[in-house]
Parts: C-alpha cells; structure tokens; sequence
C-alpha cells in the first residue's frame, strides 16, 4: 500500500507556456487534468462575495474608493469561502472527505426529479423517469461514478457487471433495476460502456447538479484499496485512463470526461409504501403512445392513465475517496441477490468486504427473501400433496 501511494499520476495540465508536466500526486488519476483554476472554482465564484467584486464598475474618482474597498471586501469573503470548502474537501490528498449516508429528504427528491440526465445519443431524459414511471423497474439502484476516464470506477463496474446479471435481477420477486450516471459528457458513454462491458443503461450530467443536491461532494484521496479491484495495481488504472484519454485527442473529446474532483455513491430508490404488492399498471411501448387518442384541443387524452408509483430512496452510500464505491457483497444484501459468491483472488480483502457495510438505510431485500421462502415452501407442499 506504501508504495501505491508514492506512485505518480500523470496529469496533463495548460499553462502560459502550454507544456506537458509531470506531478508527484497519490491520487489514482487516471486522465489528463483538464480543469483551470477558474473552472474549478464555479461554485465559490457564483455566492455573493463573487458578485459583489464584478458589480460594481464607475468611472467616477469618488467612487472608486468605495469600488475599491468593496472589491478587496468581495475577495476576503471568497477566499474565505474556499478555505471553508478545502477545510471540508483537503486538496493535499489526505484522509477521507467529510460526508454522511444520510437519506435524501422528499424535499430533496421532488427538487430534482425534473433535473435531466443525457443518453449516449444526447436525448434528455428527467431523473425521475430512470427510477420511477410506467416502464420503470418498481425498484432502482442508481450508480453515481466519478469522470468517464476513471480507471477506478471502471474497474468497479466490470466487477458489477460480472456480480449483477440482468438475469439474475430479473430472478427477484419484485422488478429490480441498475442505472449509472458519471459526469462526463453523453458523447464518451459509448467509450464507457465499451470499456466497462456494463449491460446497464449509462447517462451523462454534465452540470453535476445531482451530485451536489444528493450530497456528493469532491476530493482526490485515494483511500485505502477496495475489494473490488480484483487486484489491479495502481499502475494498471493509471495507465489505462491514460490511454483512453489521448485515444480521444482527435475527437475532441479529452477535456469532457468530467470533473476529475468529483467523487460518486450509490443510491437505491423503492416504492415509498414498501409494499412488494405490485400495482396494476401497464408499461407503454412507443408503439401505443402513436395511438393514443387525444382530445378536442388535440392534446393526448391522459385521463385513464395510471397514477405513477411514489418512490424512495431506502439505502444510499456516498463515497468519501475516489475508489471508495460501495464493496459488492454490501450492493447484492440491498438488492437481496445471493451474497456467497466466488471470492476474488485476494481472498483477505473479499473477507473485509463481507463484513464491512458503507451505506445506510434499509431495503425491501428482507421482505423479498420472507416472501421467496413462503413461496417455496407453498410449493413444497403443494408438490407433498
């Protein structure tokens, strides 16, 4: 592990003199480093103490006094407000960031669910719609990941993907879903997916708008080495987002994998009645939307639609460092799937993983296995007569 953080990240940043350099850094970065100082301040530059020193231009001598102690004003309360934001997010690399696993509120849902994701084609879609709606799975696990040149992130969903079949949600008592959102831009999913042989749907938010209202926040600490790396060295991510990224220098699209800082979590969304009792409703294919009637007005006649299923989040884990996603047998107990399965190669760090629990909440897993057990008992019995 000592070594590992000694390892150096290359990071390709732009200057006055527009060179390429080499930093001692131990966070596992992956791809070049193309934020500026000024980008990666946005949120500091939009409070008040921002506007105030780019208000208040006159030409006048006798207010230029004034413009002058209200700039020097407006400064102080910045820089405050970034020694209060690097107080809570380090950027010397060290420990872990400070955030919580506490559930978002419903005031929180309801803010969000018309903030929009982007697909691999740059269609919007609301947030809400991925995890609640008439073609929505009744339960969705939604994975935040960090940037798309994230060796980390990618690592973990091949880990995911070969853990969490579609099939085997599909084996649960109540509809079960994954979703993945990373904050890069919604031309690199296709990339994404190619690389991590995710079968789950991937979108894009750009703005991270999510990921500041749900709670997750930004940090380059590596944290201690996860489970779910299956034994890649620090080197081999490294390495790996290197390549991708200058793989995407003649497209353009090296400067758009996302926000290097910004970190991600998983967040588990469950009918807010916690009933396994499904409701009757009928998914709609594109097909039938063409053929619905409409009325006077010629507006779609929407009257006998089904009221959409209010949902929760149940369970949520937030990480605190760049490889700190909650470890697999912790996502298959959520999702009430089988938590046995074959141990990686590092058996030691599999056992960790089987005892260490990152999230909070609870979900209808327990009810889902109650209700499998009744059921295979009925039909013991009923195969017994």
């Amino acid at each position: 592990m000592a070594s590992e953080e000694k390892l150096q990240s290359p990071l390709i940043t732009k200057d006055e003199k527009s060179i390429v350099e080499v930093k001692q850094e131990p966070e596992a970065t992956i791809a070049p480093n193309l934020e500026t100082a000024s980008k990666s301040d946005t949120t500091d530059q939009s409070k008040p103490g921002v506007k105030a020193a780019t208000s208040g231009e006159t030409s006048t001598p006798a207010s230029k006094n004034a413009d002058s102690v209200t700039r020097s004003s407006a400064t102080t309360e910045v820089a405050a407000a970034k020694a209060d934001d690097d107080s809570v997010n380090p950027q010397d690399f060290q420990g872990e960031v400070q955030t919580n696993n506490d559930l978002p509120t419903v005031e929180t849902l309801r803010k969000i669910e018309t903030y929009t994701v982007l697909d691999h084609d740059g269609k919007s879609h609301t947030f809400k719609s991925l995890y609640a709606g008439h073609n929505a799975a009744r339960r969705v696990l939604v994975i935040f990941v960090r940037h798309f040149f994230c060796g980390n992130c990618q690592e973990y969903l091949r880990t995911l993907s070969a853990s969490v079949t579609p099939d085997a949600l599909l084996q649960l008592p109540v509809s079960t879903f994954i979703a993945v959102i990373g904050c890069g831009a919604p031309e690199l999913i296709n990339h994404y997916i190619q690389e991590t042989g995710c079968p789950f749907p991937v979108y894009a938010d750009p703005t991270r708008r999510l990921y500041s209202e749900l709670g997750m926040v930004r940090t380059l600490a590596m944290g201690s080495r996860p489970a779910y790396l299956q034994g890649k060295s620090l080197a081999h991510t490294v390495i790996s987002g290197v390549v991708q990224g200058l793989k995407q220098v003649k497209s353009g699209l090296v400067m758009k994998m996302g926000d290097q800082r910004q970190v991600g979590g998983e967040f588990l969304f469950e009918p807010a009645t916690l009933t396994l009792d499904t409701p009757v409703t009928t998914p709609r294919s594109e097909e039938d939307k063409k053929l619905e009637f409409t009325d006077e007005d010629g507006k779609p006649d929407n009257h006998e639609d089904p009221k959409i299923e209010e949902k929760r989040v149940t369970w949520c884990h937030r990480m605190r460092t760049t490889r700190d996603h909650a470890e697999m047998p912790e996502l298959l107990e959520v999702l009430g799937l089988d938590v046995s399965g074959a141990p990686i190669k590092d058996k030691k760090r599999w056992q960790k993983a089987l005892k260490m629990r990152k999230g909070t909440g609870l979900s209808m897993a327990s009810q889902m296995s109650r209700m499998s057990i009744d059921t295979t008992h009925t039909n013991g019995g009923g195969v017994k007569a």
